[in-house]
């Protein structure tokens, strides 16, 4: 049996800021399935620190971590759930603080936390065949690990979950924060400065990302964001598997934020709808096509399509509503919009778990018109709840979403091609179409339930990787 760490910088259900935390949360627990022994390494942030989880911790562990000429304290906690270890780098200095990131210091605070578990894992009588990092903030793990190779026989494997935040920092900081020698700059600076994600790149042994289109992507300039030419230079290595759902989370059968649970029924569906729709102060008309967005406002996920175009759709008899925060333009756009359409548009600015559930169980189509997007759980989430995603066919979105066909009923979603604001319209008026349409609408939902997103099918292949 393999013996996996996971090295990632957040994970449900202790701490979360976005899809990674799903990620590490869920697929650990899908690999223990296979039969991979994992385990899974983390900051001890002060979230972490004053919740219910760290009176369950017991202490492995305390060393000093070189970050360059200094030694940092470091205590290594763990706890065990559901069949998966989990550790928890203790330093207050570095992690004793409100959020996860945004600080002067974060690169300093992320090699730490690199420089941290490769001393635990020299220190350890643990043995790990495979050290799994995820994202800029253990690129330096990957790349350390791989020069120093703390345990014999130790691979690396490396996941980009979104290659555009790669972990940028001054050149100086190779000699500040990383104990290596000189001869191993080259491996860590891109364009005058240090990367930990071109880093990680350069020396792991496999490379993944979250879905097969795109892997494609990134080694092309327009998605690549600078490092496509690095990827290019390991592209044999480099393998796209699609991030899956914890089915078990995300259940519509289950859930407690519902108004109203259920499995495959329409009609209980409408219920949900008709009750946000009360609660938000909208026409309560279960015969009005409600549409949602959840999203971080911010341009990556298609909202300039939308403002070019939402206007002309909300003159048709629909209703939407938004859950998402972000950059100050598309924020005042929205709130906008709620203020020229009171009776059918409803804006919440920040986020909510809960209500974002209601959101995916209660709208009968989910927009998601991404510039890029590398995987995307919004639509696997929203087809779970059975609202049709409209996405554009790149990344995640494109292997998930199939177009719905309505002359052989086939597909579970609507998508278009092209970043063009009128393509986007053109699916909106076409959803609005197949809505009045009863067999269609059926048909959307049978295959929306046939859908399966559930991790085994990606752990598996995973576990495959791990092989090699």
């Amino acid at each position: 049996m393999k013996h996996v760490l996971f090295a990632a910088s957040e994970c449900t259900p202790f701490i979360k800021s976005g899809g990674l935390a799903d990620v590490v949360g869920s697929l650990p627990q899908a690999l223990v399935k296979e039969g991979v022994n994992v385990s899974v390494i983390l900051p001890l942030y002060k979230e972490i620190i004053h919740s219910d989880y760290r009176s369950k911790m017991e202490e492995v562990t305390v060393f000093s971590t070189p970050v360059g000429w200094r030694n940092q304290y470091t205590r290594i906690l763990k706890l065990t759930d559901r069949g998966v270890v989990y550790y928890f780098v203790d330093n207050e200095y570095y992690f004793n603080r409100d959020g996860l990131y945004g600080y002067i210091d974060d690169g300093e605070r992320f090699i730490y936390f690199s420089n941290a578990i490769i001393e635990f894992m020299y220190r350890t009588d643990e043995v790990f065949d495979v050290l799994h990092c995820h994202d800029w903030q253990t690129g330096a793990a990957a790349a350390i690990g791989s020069i120093k190779r703390p345990q014999p026989g130790m691979k690396t494997v490396y996941t980009i979950h979104n290659i555009k935040y790669q972990g940028w920092f001054g050149h100086s900081g190779f000699g500040e924060l990383l104990n290596l020698g000189m001869e191993h700059f080259a491996g860590f600076e891109w364009h005058g400065m240090l990367n930990m994600m071109k880093a990680a790149i350069h020396h792991a042994d496999i490379i993944t990302t979250v879905s097969d289109t795109y892997a494609e992507e990134i080694l092309t300039p327009f998605f690549g964001e600078g490092l496509e030419s690095v990827l290019e230079s390991r592209k044999e290595d480099v393998y796209g598997i699609v991030n899956g759902l914890d089915i078990n989370d995300y259940n519509p059968l289950k859930d407690k934020a519902l108004d109203y649970r259920f499995k495959t029924s329409r009609s209980t569906k409408l219920k949900n709808k008709r009750a946000l729709q009360e609660t938000l102060g909208l026409k309560v008309d279960g015969n009005v096509p409600l549409y949602g967005i959840v999203t971080r406002l911010v341009a990556q996920k298609g909202l300039d399509l939308i403002r070019h175009i939402l206007h002309e759709f909300l003159t048709s008899d629909v209703q939407l509503v938004v859950l998402g925060s972000g950059e100050q333009e598309y924020e005042e756009y929205f709130k906008s919009l709620e203020v020229n359409f009171p009776d059918k548009v409803h804006v919440t600015l920040g986020f909510s778990e809960p209500f974002a559930r209601r959101i995916y169980a209660s709208s009968d189509f989910f927009i998601m018109p991404s510039l890029f997007e590398p995987c995307g759980l919004g639509q696997l989430i929203a087809i779970r709840y059975l609202s049709a995603p409209i996405v554009r066919e790149t990344g995640g979105l494109k292997d998930t979403v199939i177009p719905y066909n309505e002359f052989d009923h086939t597909g579970n979603g609507l998508s278009f091609e092209n970043y063009n604001a009128h393509e986007l319209l053109g699916k909106l008026e076409y959803s609005l179409r197949l809505y009045g349409e009863a067999e269609h609408m059926e048909a959307l939902c049978a295959n929306m339930l046939a859908s399966d997103y559930a991790w085994a099918n990606s752990a598996r292949q995973y576990v495959e990787l791990y092989e090699k």
